[in-house]
């Protein structure tokens, strides 16, 4: 191996001069801040890139057992300050942008995040990778490079507004094209049926676009390994119509690019409309085909059969997003490859696992079989014949239940005919995971129930998990620093060591140094929220904070009800000791999705009247960040009290924003639901406020005839709410604005039982204003949050996949 660089702080201060000299091209005296950050992430990446080149040299001998991790959104965030601290060079780095007058924490700044997610789904994925290598798992993550990432998310007027995000148009220091590796994947046409026995159907089809490479390396930490993020972006086979060119026919020459390029412009294009549900499909296809032929043709190169391709080879689906990859593998294996269809399938079945995200049927993922027929003819005869033979298996264990059989079927035939993807994956998988306890117990209780009956040993619980490097020792500097001086260092790579903090509850002098951090996290947040915001609000009162996806099953308008209680209370008593609490919201709705983005303009709405009555005396303040991201939560994490986690039980798969708001000492409000319940369970009942219905407690009362207007006749201080709502208090220019709003809680069946919940939801609010009175048995109940979060490691959660699912071993 080579020798490793010097991380002196010498050393680095003369690679980052090198580096804005030979690499930049500005001289080290003019640089600017931005000049700067791009010299130090070229040290960095040379580290890397020794790192990468000698853990691929080092599996390839070996002829390791690979995981490959597909998903449709990888939530990278920003690199430098995660690399600098895997390589060891956040001291030299630091003293190098001090010569260059200015901060390590400045630099960070000027760097874009890698928006290639949406929310949760894609921040789990990123951790994954983290933890992969720092495991030292042998792993590539795969997923498309899109142009513009997520949305770039401002507010006019309350309302969202969705730019673009060009994460890449300056270009990044952390992107490793690979020129030479590309991929045709094809669409359209028709399929010729076989011309002899054992000649398999063939594809004409009818468009083509090539799948280019481009890389990132994530580092592990505590170890050399590294992991590799494959991203593919789409370019066309032949960029322009040059004789429409030089006819003077712009539009028509750039046409067919655009119309294939367009697969990696933007992270999940509007599918409210025919042409972007098509899009989605490309878009999923695109980048699953890409992988798979990539997986292939190294296995091929280094093992030079495929019969041992299951032995080799782990393929993980993050979602049904890359379901399609069950039915592209088969049509690889047998009609590129000549491979017996019984053989291939067989094979198919050991390389799958599939990880299910959500229990709610409406999110489950299907495709029009006229779709797919139009844009995948050769995939939906495969999938024809994977259903014709997995019915025709179950038909003998259930003889004559036709029902049994329709709800088991990869095509929906109720309306129209679909293709359910998510039993796609379960069927080619042999291994399907929920992402807590509770969801993977539901898992084979309601939507898979059927399946279970079939293969019980198939289905199988991982909780999820975060990475404590990015979102404890990276986030929260300040705790960090205070756990290394009372329990030492280890808690980065062995999250159970924060249990050594329990006796430290206790300790009124810990409890002082805990607060005293907290504090300039909320000043911190309290300054974001000025500048992003323009509203003052006091770093010493309560910061309740419930930043996620906004969604009517995640229940922000529950909050909003809270908060609009809270405020006609103060007004009834002005005089009375009202605990002061600044409500922070953050969360991007989808671009199609009406109601979240008027739950968005409510909360605006609110805050405008809450933050100008003067009556309250600043004792009552609502916030929205715009344009939530990983940086934006690094800086929110550190700085909460109260973490919401509010959904409606039995909805929320798991969440992972409760985790890394637990571990920088949130305490949680929340249901009993997703993995609330085992942060309950690692905390104890009474370092967490729980309230609401329980999941069997909503089935009862919806199978039972809820009326959510009885409801809100019986509560009067609900009913004061929904009135002030309906009746334009906070809208007085349009006083209808959220009559609709209302009607779909009063008279649209309030489906996620927000009016249901409200009394135990408010009450749940009373005994945390009565606990944050007490500041240190607040600061108590926090540092016994962040000390059960041992198991909340996405670490702990990969090594259960490598020991359970992959039949991988480490290998540091």
């Amino acid at each position: 191996m080579t020798a490793k660089p010097s991380s002196s702080p010498a050393t680095v201060g003369s690679l980052v001069d090198h580096h804005l000299l030979s690499t930049v091209g500005v001289a080290p005296a003019a640089a600017s801040h931005a000049d700067v950050m791009h010299a130090v992430a070229q040290v960095a990446r040379e580290s890397l890139s020794r790192r990468w080149v000698e853990g691929d040299a080092h599996d390839r001998k070996q002829r390791a057992r690979r995981v490959y991790y597909l998903s449709m959104e990888f939530l990278i965030g920003r690199t430098l300050g995660n690399a600098l601290a895997a390589l060891d060079l956040e001291a030299g780095a630091a003293a190098a942008a001090q010569q260059h007058a200015t901060r390590l924490e400045d630099l960070a700044t000027e760097e874009k995040d890698a928006a290639l997610g949406n929310g949760g789904l894609g921040r789990l994925a990123a951790c994954f990778l983290d933890s992969m290598a720092t495991v030292g798992l042998p792993s590539m993550g795969y997923g498309i490079r899109y142009e513009f990432g997520m949305f770039a998310q401002s507010i006019q007027g309350g309302r969202q507004i969705e730019h673009p995000d060009p994460w890449v148009e300056d270009g990044t220091p952390w992107e490793f094209p690979r020129s030479a590796l590309s991929y045709p994947v094809r669409f359209g046409g028709w399929v010729e049926q076989a011309e002899g026995p054992d000649a398999p159907p063939a594809w004409r089809h009818a468009g083509e676009v090539a799948a280019k490479a481009y890389d990132m390396v994530v580092p592990g930490h505590g170890t050399e390994r590294v992991s590799t993020l494959r991203l593919w972006k789409a370019m066309a086979p032949s960029q322009i119509d040059l004789h429409a060119f030089n006819s003077g026919d712009y539009a028509r020459a750039a046409e067919y690019k655009n119309e294939f390029e367009n697969i990696s412009w933007v992270l999940y294009p509007n599918d409210s409309t025919p042409a972007g549900r098509e899009l989605r499909l490309r878009q999923e296809y695109f980048f699953t085909s890409a992988s798979i032929q990539d997986i292939l043709a190294r296995h091929l190169d280094e093992h030079g059969t495929l019969a041992n391709l299951a032995d080799r080879v782990a393929i993980h689906l993050n979602d049904t997003h890359p379901a399609i990859g069950v039915a592209e593998l088969m049509r690889l294996l047998v009609d590129e490859h000549r491979m017996a269809w019984g053989a291939a399938w067989a094979l198919t079945g050991r390389v799958f696992s599939y990880t299910n995200h959500t229990l709610m049927p409406e999110a489950l993922e299907t495709w029009p079989v006229a779709l797919m027929q139009q844009v995948l003819p050769r995939h939906l005869q495969i999938i024809f014949r994977i259903n014709h033979d997995f019915l025709a298996d179950a038909a003998r264990r259930k003889p004559g239940d036709d029902g049994f059989l329709r709800r088991l079927s990869l095509i929906d035939e109720s309306g129209e005919r679909r293709v359910r993807m998510a039993h796609l994956a379960v069927v080619g998988s042999h291994k399907v995971n929920g992402v807590s306890a509770l969801h993977s117990d539901l898992l084979v209780q309601t939507i898979f129930a059927d399946f279970a009956l079939l293969w019980p040993d198939r289905f199988t619980n991982m909780t999820n998990g975060v990475t404590p490097r990015r979102w404890l020792a990276q986030a929260n500097p300040g705790l960090a620093a205070l756990l290394d001086q009372r329990i030492g260092r280890g808690w980065r790579l062995r999250l159970d060591e924060l249990a050594r903090l329990r006796p430290l509850a206790t300790d009124a002098a810990f409890r002082t140094e805990f607060l005293a951090v907290k504090r300039a996290n909320k000043a911190r947040l309290a300054a974001h929220i000025r500048t992003s915001t323009g509203i003052e609000v006091d770093p010493d009162s309560l910061f309740d904070v419930q930043v996620k996806r906004i969604h009517e099953y995640k229940r922000q308008l529950l909050n909003v009800l809270h908060v609009i209680s809270r405020y006609q209370a103060m007004l009834a008593a002005p005089d009375a000791d009202w605990v002061p609490r600044t409500v922070v919201f953050a969360g991007k709705a989808a671009s199609s999705y009406a109601m979240a983005k008027n739950i968005i303009r409510l909360i605006h709405d609110v805050g405008s009247v809450v933050n100008h009555d003067a009556r309250l005396r600043g004792r009552l303040k609502v916030a929205f960040i715009p344009n939530y991201g990983v940086s934006v939560a690094e800086v929110i994490m550190p700085g909460a009290d109260l973490s919401e986690q509010i959904s409606t039980a039995g909805t929320e798969a798991s969440g992972t924003g409760n985790m890394k708001l637990a571990m920088n000492g949130a305490l949680t409000i929340g249901t009993d639901d997703g993995a609330n319940i085992e942060i309950r369970q690692q905390v104890g009942d009474d370092n967490i406020f729980i309230f609401g219905l329980k999941t069997p407690e909503v089935a009862a009362l919806k199978n039972g005839g809820y009326q959510p207007l009885r409801v809100c006749e019986q509560n009067p201080v609900l009913k004061a709410v929904l009135d002030a709502i309906a009746g334009g208090v906070f809208s007085a220019e349009e006083p209808a604005r959220y009559r609709g709003l209302v009607d779909s809680l009063l008279w649209g069946g309030d489906h996620y039982l927000l009016l249901a919940d409200f009394d135990s939801y408010v009450q749940a609010q009373a005994r945390v204003d009565a606990l944050y009175r007490d500041r240190h048995a607040w600061a108590a109940k926090a540092i016994a949050n962040v000390a059960g979060m041992g198991l909340f490691s996405s670490d702990r959660t990969i090594l259960e996949y490598a020991r359970e699912v992959w039949n991988i071993d480490p290998q540091r």
